[in-house]
């Protein structure tokens, strides 16, 4: 039995050392497989599969065009204004340099879009809609959105200049203003209103000294008492939809009553209404051009009921956005229609 122990042993030793060196070549063709070559990385191409997301540049990009606020370049018409009241449209060189500044009023305005933005990113976190905003959501950096802001503003400004020098300053006077607006002014009662409704106003003062043209005292005080109105329509609609929280987004809501901003609504509409009036009572007496006024006058009344039915809107809550009113409001649009082609016949007919 003594002898019969280590033999055990010895065998199963001699046994185990067989099976491993069996076993051993299979365990290494299983463990060890090559991956097949593809040709695509033979050619150095890209082996990931396409995905329904956007790629991280083309993201920035869609969230820098949405920052400009292609749709916010419609209040820009306004340079349009004056060449078109002067009846100089018709000729080429005003076209084109009221065109131009059309444009570089769409740049330096994208360019304050994008400083607001960054400079409002935390407040704008906290509001139901703007928290959607790219710099907000962080799909652009604040420092990269304060810096192209800085350099739309600055190649509007020097091509301006190239244009005529009074447009050039009346750009670096918008972009002066908006940077006022957005680090401290905007923060002060009445003054918020005025920074905002001023910067249409340079937008019209824009057109006339781009070709230039005389500008009447009453389009100014029409253009200033309407781009009041809008302002203060959306100063009330963002106090109805904030609520209680509109403080912590705007501090201004807190300081504004409703009954103080339907003061101002009603007596931006009242001036607005009044001076255009004015204003095309004076066309029909100066018989602009040698053609009949009396299509001057009869615009008054697209004016009134545009006027009329804004402050409808405005009362019902929907004043947040002018822009996508003008854009999708069948009312505003006929009679914006209708006063066009009365205004044209009175300089052009």
């Amino acid at each position: 039995m003594a002898l019969g122990i280590p033999l055990v042993d010895r065998t199963g030793s001699n046994l185990d050392m067989h099976m491993a060196r069996r076993i051993e070549p299979q365990v290494e063709k299983v463990t060890a497989p090559m991956p097949p070559t593809q040709p695509s990385e033979l050619a150095g191409e890209p082996t990931s599969k396409p995905t329904g997301e956007l790629k991280p540049s083309r993201a920035v990009v869609a969230g820098l065009l949405r920052t400009a606020r292609p749709k916010q370049w419609s209040k820009n018409l306004l340079v349009f204004a004056a060449p078109g009241a002067a009846g100089v449209l018709t000729h080429g060189t005003p076209l084109l340099h009221t065109l131009a500044a059309f444009a570089l009023f769409c740049a330096v305005a994208s360019g304050t879009y994008f400083l607001n933005d960054a400079m409002d990113a935390g407040a704008d976190r906290l509001h139901p809609v703007k928290r959607n905003r790219p710099v907000a959501q962080g799909t652009i950096p604040v420092v990269a959105a304060g810096a192209t802001g800085g350099v739309l503003m600055a190649a509007g400004i020097g091509l301006g200049f190239t244009i005529t020098d009074q447009l050039g300053i009346v750009l670096a006077i918008y972009v002066g203003l908006q940077v006022a607006y957005s680090t401290y002014l905007k923060h002060l009662p009445v003054y918020d209103l005025a920074c905002v409704a001023g910067g249409f106003l340079l937008r019209a003062i824009a057109g006339g000294v781009a070709v230039p043209v005389p500008i009447s005292e009453w389009f100014l005080t029409v253009t200033t008492f309407g781009s009041l109105l809008m302002v203060t329509g959306k100063r009330l609609a963002e106090h109805a939809e904030l609520g209680e929280e509109r403080g912590s987004h705007r501090a201004t809501l807190d300081a504004y009553t409703t009954t103080y901003l339907r003061i101002v609504v009603a007596i931006s509409a009242t001036g607005a209404l009044v001076g255009y009036s004015l204003w095309a009572f004076g066309l029909r007496s100066a018989a602009v051009h040698h053609h009949d006024g009396i299509y001057f006058e009869l615009s008054i009344l697209p004016v009134l009921l545009g006027l009329l039915h804004y402050a409808f809107l405005i009362d019902h809550g929907k004043g947040a956005r002018p822009e996508e009113l003008v854009l999708r409001d069948r009312h505003l649009q006929v009679m914006g229609v209708l006063w066009a082609l009365l205004f044209a016949l009175g300089i052009y007919g």
